[in-house]
């Protein structure tokens, strides 16, 4: 579980990075990374959530 908290981490650093570029410097691109990045976190979110139940029964 430490590994899938650790990738969460990397993924929420990604999508603030890109986030932020796109907001503040109005990056197109890093707005289009961002995307990608939520995309992805919202899967490893979805896995926590999974094996949070798991440990917690």
């Amino acid at each position: 579980m430490k590994e899938l908290v650790d990738k969460i981490n990397v993924a929420i650093g990604e999508f603030s990075t890109n986030a932020n570029a796109q907001v503040e410097n109005g990056n197109k691109a890093a707005g289009t990374r961002a995307r990608k990045a939520s995309l992805e976190l919202e899967k490893l979110l979805k896995e926590f959530r999974k094996a949070s139940i798991e440990a917690a029964k």
